[in-house]
């Protein structure tokens, strides 16, 4: 059939959000590449260095001829927004690897908190885009 194996937020900055994903996230990079001859389009990957198979594509927002103006405004205003993209990360300790990434200087919106599904917590990335931190009840992803 076929797996999942990238999926691309847009992003304000690309070395700002690299920082981010590297640095604070602990991710590593899986590709950086610039094009000369696409206009120096960059095509940038970060993945958690456990899951070597999936990939966050950084993607900056394009402008002509790919994206017009209005809709690339409307790209920035949703990111500005909050509601450009979303990333659900899991974690066996949802209030460990709240402590380990708040000690690297990520800021929570929303601290752990149990919920019907696990514990959750909510921090966004510097472009805007709403990251999801679950410690999943495992009843809860069986449905029993």
């Amino acid at each position: 059939m076929f797996q999942l194996s990238s999926y691309q937020l847009f992003v304000r900055d690309q070395d700002e959000a690299l920082a981010f994903y590297t640095q604070k996230l602990g991710m590593e990079v899986r590709s950086d590449v610039t094009m000369a001859e696409m206009g120096d389009f960059r095509w940038l990957q970060v993945g958690p260095p456990s899951q070597p198979d999936t990939s966050i594509v950084l993607m900056a927002i394009p402008g002509e001829p790919m994206f017009d103006r209005e809709t690339t405004d409307a790209l920035q205003s949703l990111l500005e927004k909050g509601v450009g993209g979303a990333l659900f990360l899991t974690t066996d300790d949802c209030q460990a690897a709240y402590e380990d990434l708040s000690a690297r200087g990520v800021e929570f919106q929303e601290k752990p908190e149990e919920r019907p599904y696990g514990i959750d917590a909510g921090f966004r990335d510097p472009s805007g885009n709403a990251i999801r931190l679950t410690q999943v009840k495992h009843d809860w992803e069986t449905g029993r």
